[in-house]
């Protein structure tokens, strides 16, 4: 069972001293450790953070990630309940060792139905609406304190804006992660030139729904048999390539990795050897496609 350690800090002038005293007080053996990029911003959701997608792909059922404070990994409310339910899903447990966070098995589960416990759930939303308060008031109190120096004559420190021509590319960055502070660093401007610069922004953007990531279903032999013999989309088309093929008696089985739009794509696309449309129906087929039916329908809703 490895210990995998992640790490992040939002902009370039930050260290991970604070995080690897912490870390190294826990006596976690033998880490693996994935650190961000810095300057990798909290806004973007942790699910499309390329070292913490890493770290995940690298998870294996039994291990576990270990985390100096919750807000190193999420921030908002919404990133919370998808990271706990992409570590539930893939078996893997959650260990923060410092903070409000710190006293808590955020993966425990309900033994019969398997959901969030209510009380963790509604510990996590409140610890995180609190965090979201605190940096509320901390914008707050700064613009009082602007308008204050500004009666008194006091001149803002805010420094030129960005460039006409750079504007697209601030944008951009913003966009892939990168944080306010380092772009305003990078062009020479204040903060607050950088964030009129960009699409609006609030709180509920933090609650952008999780991107749908990969995930491996067996697929019966007789319906990859017929889906190969049938007119397929790219993506299709490649899942169904990259398949690894699972023997099983006399047949096989494909374990296909994809998306679950993409599953359930196959799985629309082979609905003739159910129905019989435009072919004799065979029992056989037909109960194998009813079987990958019913590993697809586990799957969740596309948000």
């Amino acid at each position: 069972m490895a210990n995998l350690v992640y790490k992040r800090v939002s902009t370039d002038q930050q260290s991970t001293a604070r995080q690897n005293l912490v870390l190294h007080e826990a006596g976690i053996e033998d880490p693996v450790v994935f650190e961000e990029d810095p300057g990798t911003s909290s806004r973007l959701h942790p699910l499309q953070r390329p070292k913490f997608r890493a770290l995940l792909d690298y998870a294996r059922p039994g291990d576990t990630v270990h985390i100096s404070e919750m807000f190193r990994l999420v921030r908002g409310t919404g990133h919370i309940l998808d990271v706990l339910d992409v570590l539930h899903r893939d078996q893997v447990a959650l260990r923060i060792h410092d903070g409000a966070f710190s006293a808590m098995d955020l993966t425990a589960r309900h033994p019969r139905t398997g959901e969030l416990l209510s009380t963790v759930k509604f510990m996590v939303q409140t610890l995180a609406a609190a965090g979201e308060l605190q940096r509320d008031l901390q914008r707050e109190l700064t613009y009082d304190g602007l308008r204050a120096a500004e009666a008194k004559g006091a001149k803002g420190g805010r420094r030129p804006a960005v460039a006409a021509a750079k504007t697209d590319d601030v944008r951009t960055a913003y966009l892939e992660g990168r944080s306010i502070a380092a772009l305003a660093r990078d062009h020479g401007v204040s903060r607050t030139a950088v964030a009129d610069l960009l699409p609006d922004h609030t709180a509920a953007d933090e609650d952008v729904p999780a991107p749908e990531l990969t995930v491996t279903l067996d697929m019966p032999g007789k319906v990859a048999d017929y889906l190969r013999t049938t007119e397929l989309e790219p993506a299709e088309r490649a899942a169904l390539d990259q398949g690894t093929t699972v023997r099983r008696g006399q047949g096989y089985t494909l374990r296909v990795s994809a998306v679950p739009a993409v599953h359930r794509q196959l799985l629309a696309r082979c609905q003739p050897l159910d129905s019989g449309q435009g072919l004799p129906a065979v029992p056989a087929q037909r109960k194998a496609r009813r079987e990958y039916e019913n590993r697809v329908s586990t799957l969740k809703p596309c948000p």
